[in-house]
């Protein structure tokens, strides 16, 4: 902890030291322009070019994959303090597991929209997993360096750094390295994943060529415990006042958990190709630029659970002395070429066509006791064609994309259509889509050296023992009042959800439901400010019919109250104040850490938590009940120097005074009461 405090000591002390000559404009925390210029009428010296003003804040852009562009944001507000965390994102509807670097419990499921094959499985590890979307390009004026740190349990620190230079105004390229190592309070719950990118953007000096690619390589690494057995889950609940030993299991590591020998790993490379010419391009006299492109997408993917020993948690095991292996992986290669219309008058419109290889599996065939092989790959490739509109005109905004699999063992198309209009301070737009996709490859085909997670849903002779495309349906609104708030609406069917739940011998295994699950969204989004006060409320509510396949929270909250002002004589800028969190009772999916994947609970389960309530009324432990049902306190104390951001946070304060009373999923603990600090530093050279 000291060598914590001296490092953040240093880099306080370098960014105020820096910051006194860095740039000349920026933007505070309250999200005002300051335009500091020289005072060229008390200096006696002539004009330089030392003396000249640095380049605008907004002179530093950062473009998405979609070509929409921002600029470095360097100001100090709430949600930037939402954004503060492992993910770097706003992590509103995630309940996390113990550990920093684990999974999340999905209050609000994950929708996998526009794609057209089967995702690669292992999805309770993607939480951190960089797609191509995920990815940004830069445009800078001067180079830009941002470092993110931040502490984490036990053992370990948070660290994500990163610099993009332009070589000259046409080439841009970055570098950067996200890490995260964590101990963890329980045992055998080590954490340890990392996050390389780099990227380049280059346009030509007429702007007729134009290309952004980027290679990304990624491990995500888990110690796997299986989570605090039945023995752990009576020294976890020993904490409360039905147990004397209050103080015996208070130090987590004491706690017992299923196993301590296990670990998974998810391994993923890219590398990203996107390129385009202008035949035609927009001049004075033209109103029309005609570009072709092409886009190349070459993804490698393998996820591995290692154990030293098999457990009888998981069933019975081919191997009965040795250590377990299993290893899955993708190699998926996508070309695409499309030709993109821009017409000032008519918008844009574009038309692709596109060819996938694609290989998932295994090295070996699984003979099953009854004599039905597995199989051990998932391979071939498809045709797909596809196209987007978009069109701005006076306030109103049409859009529209699409795609279909023309060709190829599987079958898959996606549409999405919106409509909307902007009117100063108000908002309004309308969307539907519809998507079908094959369910996930580990829906399809798993081999594992536990004897019961062995299975193939595709290609079988019964046709009724394969599984169907999910179809979804979705229709949404969202009205937007500046200043005041955003009110979203969705209501979403799916048909033959695919979902892992437990089977008659409390093992893992897919499920494709038979009926229809029918899901309405309501949420507002409100950020309030009288003065130096502010308020910012996120409202969910959720209602799922047809089926109990489909499990969530009704209600999700988080709302904050915060103090904000300037210091100092302007020299900083503080914010200080609570959050809440809070998401009703409901039945969570629980880990399964051999697919590293999330189930719904069956009913056997349900009972096993269930023994652990006794019949005393007065009794309130029912570790099912208590997944939800109780409020998270968050209290931030944050500060802001000139580009450098500090963050000090006593997370989850309210377990500090009910423990043992809570759980984030089936034999999870949530985190504890603990006190963390970080810091976000931009420097511009």
């Amino acid at each position: 902890m000291k060598k914590n405090l001296v490092f953040i000591i240093i880099l306080l002390l370098g960014s105020i030291t820096f910051a006194q000559e860095g740039n000349e404009e920026e933007i505070d925390g309250g999200g005002t322009n300051i335009q500091q210029k020289p005072d060229f009428a008390k200096s006696k010296r002539p004009l330089t070019k030392k003396s000249k003003s640095k380049p605008p804040i907004t002179d530093y852009k950062i473009i998405d994959l979609k070509n929409d562009t921002t600029f470095v944001d360097t100001t100090l507000t709430i949600q930037r303090d939402y954004n503060f965390n492992y993910l770097r994102r706003d992590d509103f509807g995630l309940q996390p597991i113990n550990n920093v670097g684990q999974t999340y419990n999905s209050l609000v499921k994950v929708e996998e929209r526009d794609h057209l094959l089967p995702l690669f499985g292992a999805r309770a590890r993607h939480f951190n997993f960089m797609e191509v979307e995920d990815i940004k390009y830069y445009n800078v004026p001067t180079p830009l360096t941002e470092l993110y740190f931040k502490t984490t349990f036990e053992q370990g620190q948070q660290l994500d750094a990163f610099l993009t230079i332009n070589t000259s105004p046409r080439l841009n390229l970055s570098i950067a390295y996200k890490g995260n190592r964590s101990l963890g309070k329980y045992q055998h719950a080590l954490t340890s994943t990392g996050n390389f990118r780099a990227t380049a953007n280059y346009n030509t000096k007429n702007d007729r060529y134009k290309i952004k690619t980027h290679f990304v390589s990624q491990d995500l690494l888990n110690e796997e415990n299986g989570g605090l057995s039945e023995n752990g889950l009576n020294q976890y609940l020993s904490n409360t006042a039905e147990f004397q030993d209050a103080d015996e299991f208070s130090e987590r590591a004491s706690i017992e958990v299923n196993f301590e020998n296990a670990e998974s790993i998810l391994l993923g490379k890219r590398f990203y190709l996107n390129h385009s010419y202008s035949v035609i391009k927009k001049t004075d006299s033209s109103n029309t630029d005609i570009a072709i492109g092409h886009i190349l997408d070459i993804t490698d993917k393998s996820f591995q659970f290692d154990q030293d020993a098999a457990n009888d948690l998981f069933g019975v095991s081919y191997e009965t002395t040795g250590a377990l292996l299993d290893k899955v992986a993708l190699e998926d290669f996508t070309n695409q070429l499309f030709v993109n219309i821009d017409n000032v008058w008519l918008g844009n419109l574009r038309l692709n066509a596109g060819y996938s290889d694609y290989n998932y599996g295994y090295n070996t065939i699984v003979s099953l006791e009854d004599g039905t092989n597995i199989t051990n790959r998932i391979k071939g490739d498809v045709l797909t064609v596809g196209g987007s509109y978009q069109k701005n005109y006076k306030g109103f905004e049409l859009a529209a994309n699409g795609m279909s699999i023309v060709s190829g063992d599987f079958d898959g198309n996606y549409l999405n259509a919106s409509a909307g209009y902007q009117l100063n301070d108000y908002g309004l737009q309308l969307g539907i889509s519809t998507n079908s996709t094959a369910p996930n490859y580990n829906f399809l085909l798993y081999q594992s050296d536990y004897v019961g997670y062995n299975w193939q849903n595709f290609n079988n002779a019964n046709d009724d023992d394969n599984f169907k495309n999910i179809e979804t349906q979705k229709i949404q609104a969202n009205v937007q009042v500046k200043k005041f708030a955003n009110i979203e609406a969705s209501f979403t069917t799916i048909d033959n959800y695919t979902y892992f739940t437990k089977g008659t011998d409390s093992l893992t295994v897919p499920e494709q439901y038979d009926g229809k699950v029918e899901l309405l969204k309501l949420k507002l989004s409100q950020n309030l400010n009288f003065g130096w006060l502010g308020i910012d409320n996120s409202i969910l509510y959720q209602n799922v019919a047809g089926g109990e396949v489909y499990r969530i929270p009704n209600v999700v909250t988080r709302n904050s109250i915060y103090y904000q002002d300037h210091w100092f004589k302007r020299a900083l800028f503080l914010q200080t104040g609570v959050t809440f969190k809070y998401y009703s009772e409901y039945d969570a999916d629980g880990y399964d850490p051999v697919l590293s994947e999330f189930y719904v609970q069956s009913q056997n389960e349900i009972d096993y938590f269930d023994q652990f309530d006794n019949s005393d009324p007065d009794n309130t432990i029912d570790t099912r009940q208590t997944f939800g049902g109780f409020p998270q306190f968050d209290i931030f104390f944050n500060a802001k120097i000139r580009q450098t951001r500090i963050y000090f946070k006593v997370e989850n304060f309210g377990e500090a005074f009910s423990q043992n009373n809570e759980f984030s999923a089936p034999g999870y603990a949530p985190r504890d009461a603990v006190i963390r600090f970080g810091l976000v530093w931009n420097f511009f050279l």
